[in-house]
This record gives structure tokens, sequence and C-alpha cells, in this order.
């Protein structure tokens, strides 16, 4: 018989009925909505804890009339029962005391606009939640309000343009203190191509204010009508220059993303399989780790605090490391220097360079791509942070598969300029090649 990897045994207790932590959400979903005590679910066939494939018992989906006086039109609520921990026995998720998050800490809602003719709650938000969840689950990455997620489709699986997601606080749920800890309501908003460029350029609180002001972007309670037909900057024209003002004082929250990308130390242009990895050398979970810490604030994400301006205070990639590493940020010995290099990225990828150069970098910031293909990641650096184990005499380094690039204020423009057409890069013939002779860089963008 294989052998094959377990994952760590899990503190069990006792199993409780009715579960402490379903029985804690169904109490609040009844004091919002007294007149649906059993409102329409979907539910797992087999549960996520019995090997079944999909991590959310439940989804509830209830009516909700909204305050058309205040600009909330009627509307379906889906609520999510399965990030947090809902049975508190250790089946799913590990214990935790009433002070500390619940499971992920966290359930997602959604609110889609109801349609007239609608008797039924459609059930493709459903869908997508659970593979939010599934996201969740196996990337241990948790959702905050702030988030965003390029989904690159119509949600709903027709036509409309609202295609990605953003993340928002539940405007009537709050915060839950159940007996199996904190649980706080992610809502996600259906947002346009234009809208998550946006969140991405300068950050989600920003985009999610705007949406809040106008009535059919989604109004105060952020409600998702699949039919809405403009952005934000169509439906109301001087949104453009307060985000054109917002990106130029704060630059961008978003540190960091998945990527389908790799580096070598080669220079050759014809290198370009994403697929092979860039070191042999593989990171050890001590490593890995590390990294994930390092990182943990950038994955397909931004946060709902704005990271403070150069002149502010400096980022330090060393304080995600945990404490009894020491005041070093890397093990000095697995750290190698690179004289030249060779980064490749995707499409999708590439698009975000423009971005991490002139929204992070110039700020003083730093900016992660984190490779989908393998154990490894690109990190560009300011001057100005602190923690990193590259310098002006070494602007190249790498530990295992981890690179670090450093990107003077010298060559911010430079580079800058010269990447900016990736910012627009649907119809670029590819792949393209981007060359600094004098530094020893090569960037390659390959198609998706």
């Amino acid at each position: 018989m294989e052998e094959c990897d377990s994952p760590r045994p899990r503190l069990l207790r006792a199993p409780v009925f009715p579960p402490p932590g379903l029985d804690a959400l169904y109490n609040l979903c009844r004091r919002v909505y007294p007149d649906q005590p059993n409102p329409l679910q979907v539910n797992s066939v087999v549960k996520y804890w019995l090997g079944g494939p999909d991590p959310l018992d439940y989804i509830s989906m209830y009516a909700n009339p909204g305050q058309v006086d205040q600009g909330i039109p009627p509307h379906w609520h889906y609520i999510t029962f399965g990030l947090s921990d809902l049975h508190g026995d250790g089946r799913v998720h590990n214990l935790s005391d009433g002070d500390e998050p619940s499971g992920f800490g966290f359930e997602l809602t959604f609110r889609l606009k109801r349609e007239i003719e609608e008797i039924t709650p459609p059930t493709w938000p459903a869908t997508l939640l659970q593979a939010l969840a599934k996201y969740v689950f196996q990337s241990q990455n948790t959702l905050c309000a702030g988030d965003h997620v390029s989904w690159h489709t119509p949600l709903d699986g027709g036509e409309s343009r609202l295609q990605h997601l953003l993340m928002a606080p539940d405007p009537q749920l709050g915060q839950l203190r159940s007996p199996t800890g904190l649980i706080s309501f992610v809502q996600i908003v259906g947002i346009c191509a234009e809208e998550l460029r946006i969140a991405q350029h300068w950050n989600g609180p920003g985009v999610i204010d705007i949406l809040r002001r106008l009535p059919c972007a989604g109004g105060p309670w952020l409600v998702t009508d699949m039919r809405r037909g403009e952005s934000m900057l169509e439906l109301d024209p001087s949104v453009a220059e307060e985000v054109s003002k917002g990106i130029n004082n704060d630059g961008s929250n978003l540190s960091g993303v998945s990527a389908r990308c790799s580096w070598s130390e080669k220079l050759n242009p014809a290198y370009i399989d994403e697929n092979e990895s860039p070191e042999r050398a593989t990171l050890t979970e001590d490593d890995s780790e590390k990294i994930r810490n390092a990182l943990r604030k950038g994955l397909l994400q931004t946060r709902a605090c704005i990271t403070p301006n150069r002149n502010e205070r400096n980022e330090d990639l060393s304080s995600s490391f945990n404490a009894e590493d020491g005041n070093d940020a890397a093990d000095m010995d697995s750290i190698r220097i690179l004289k030249s290099l060779h980064l490749i990225f995707n499409r999708e990828a590439g698009s975000l360079l423009p971005l991490a150069i002139r929204g992070r970098v110039s700020h003083g910031r730093h900016f992660t791509f984190k490779s989908v293909l393998n154990n490894s990641a690109i990190t560009l650096v300011s001057p100005s942070v602190t923690g990193t184990f590259v310098d002006p005499e070494n602007p190249y380094a790498a530990q295992r598969t981890w690179l670090q690039m450093l990107v003077p204020p010298e060559m911010e423009n430079d580079m800058a300029e010269s990447l900016e057409e990736l910012s627009n890069a649907e119809n670029m013939i590819l792949p393209k090649t981007f060359k600094w002779p004098e530094q020893r860089l090569t960037i390659t963008i390959v198609p998706d």
C-alpha cells in the first residue's frame, strides 16, 4: 500500500448537539430574518469532513426586502456555513476559545439583486461561494474586506460585465462571538474589469466606498446587479479624478499576487519555458513557511489598511518571519548572489509589472509574484525596504527559490516607462522581451 502524507493530528472533542458554531450562526440569521426560520439551502451531499469535495456544509438563501427609499433594492442574501468552526470538536478546524478566530475566522456572504419575476433565488452564487471556499481551504489564505479576486469570467456564466470580485464587510451581520470563536462576515461584490484594475492600482476600500455612493453600482449595501452595464467611471465621470488623486497620493496597497512566473540567472531570451523550475534546489518546509509568512499579506489580496508612504515608515520584509528565527530574515548560508537575471511572466502577471514599479516600489514598498507553477517567488523591493538580502552592490539574490530584486531610484522611471505598454497587453504579440544590458536584466512576457 502506498504511503501518503497525512495532516497533522487534531485535538478532538466529543460531538455536541446542536453543533455550537452552527447553532450560533443560525441564531444570528433568525435575528436578522425572523420571518424566514427555514430558508432555502444548498447542502453538500457528502460533508467535507467525511471526504466530500465541498468544504461548505450549507449555504442559506434569504429574501431581503431591501430599503428602496435608501437606494437598497430587494435582493437575495446568501450566507455560507463552514469556513468557521461549526462543530467545535476538531473534525474540520483546529479548536479555539472564544477570543480567537473560529476556523478561518469568517463566513462569506453575497447580495444579488432580485429580479421582479423571481420567486426562488438563483443557485449559481452557491457554486461561486463553494469555489471561493475551496481556494481558502487549499491555500490557507483568508479573505478580508478590501481583498479582490480576479475571476475572468461572468460570475453567473452568462454575458455580464461583472467578471471579478471585491470583498467588503457585510452591512447587516457584523461580527459574531460564537462558542467556537470569533466570526466576521465578508461580503463578495461583483465588479467589472475597470474596477478591478483600480482596486489593484489603488486599493480595494477606496473602490468599495465609491460603489456604496452609486446606487446603480451597488449602493449602501453593495447589492450586485448582474445586469449592470456601466462601470463606476461611466456612472459618475468625476470618479476618475478621485481615483487618479488616490493613486498618485497613496500608491497601491496590493503587495503581491499568485502568478505564472519563473526566474533564471541565464540571460538567454529563448529560455521561456515557464513550467521549468528556475532552480532545482528545493525548499525545506521551514523555508516554505517563512516565505508564506512573509508573503501572507499579498497573495491575491489587498488589505483594508493602506501601507504608509515612504516618508512615513519603511516596510520591513523581515517582520513577517517568526520571532524564533532571530533577527536575520534568512539563513545567510542559503543565499546566492546572482550576476544576471532573466524574469519570465505570463501576460496577466506581466500586466501588473507597471503597478509593481509605480504603485509599490516608487512608494518605498515591495511587491511579490508567488509562482503557481513551482515553489518559487519573485520579490521586487525598494532600497527603503528593510530586512532584505539584496543591496546596491548585489541587487539580485536568491534564498533557494525565493528571488529578491532591488530596484534603485535611478532605474524606477526607466523600467516603468519601458514596461508601461504591459498595462494594456491584451493585443500584444508575444513572446516579447525587454532588456536592460547595463543591469544584466531581461524580462520576457509569454502568452497566457
